[in-house]
Order: C-alpha cells, then structure tokens, then sequence
C-alpha cells in the first residue's frame, strides 16, 4: 500500500486495501468474480470464486491497533449489511445463487514491528448467514 497517499484519503486508504486483499486471494487461488458491489442495503467489497464456492469478501484496514484489529471491526450490525447485500446480490445473480457461499474477512493491520508494513490476516468462513 502506498502510506503517503493512504495518510492523505481515507478512500484510497480502503481502495488500496481491497487491491492489496484482492491480490493476496488471488495468489491462493481465488477467482475475482465483482468488486464493489453496491446496493440499497450495503456493499460487498469482492465477490470471489474458491472453487465451488461463491465468497463474499469484506476487506477491513486499520492505520492504528489502539481500537482493535480491523478483523474485530466486523461487528454484528456489519455482518447483518453483508448479508442483506449478498442476498441482494444472489437475487441479481441468480445462475450463483445455487452455489455454497461462505463470509470471508480479510484485515490488514500496521505491523509495530515493521514501520510501514501490514499483516494480511484471512479468515475464512468469518461468519454465518
């Protein structure tokens, strides 16, 4: 991630983590099917393939751990939106919408030893719907 431009807008912050997130599942052999779904009831950050399965992605960032780790961020009211905006999603998909799906949560966090660098930390099957 670039970390000047990231101090400077909180929107590159999340684009940049989403990039970086992207790659990284990518690398372990997930398929990019959408990004940055957008509807009424929220927003799926990527949707991805990891073989039979449909994967919604929330790609959490933290600049700081003061407040927790960005995988805590993920509360239960931001669990209820993903799930609202994936059901949408699978309404306006519905050649997906017989898949298995799970919840993923990707959080990149400072790493204090490394000034400037970040921990990727997957968690799959973060939650359920």
């Amino acid at each position: 991630m670039n970390s000047r431009r990231a101090r400077q807008d909180p929107r590159i912050q999340g684009q940049d983590a989403e990039v970086l997130a992207c790659r990284y599942l990518q690398h372990r052999g997930l398929r990019l099917l959408r990004r940055n779904f957008h509807c009424r009831t929220g927003e799926l950050d990527l949707v991805m393939e990891d073989g039979d399965n449909l994967v919604f992605v929330e790609v959490r960032y933290r600049r700081r751990s003061e407040h927790g780790s960005a995988v805590e961020s993920v509360d239960r009211r931001k669990q209820r939106r993903l799930i609202r905006a994936a059901e949408y999603f699978l309404l306006t998909h519905p050649r997906l919408a017989a898949r298995p799906a799970r919840f993923d949560v990707v959080g990149i966090d400072p790493r204090p030893e490394a000034p400037g660098r970040y921990r990727v930390r997957w968690i799959r099957n973060a939650f359920e719907a």
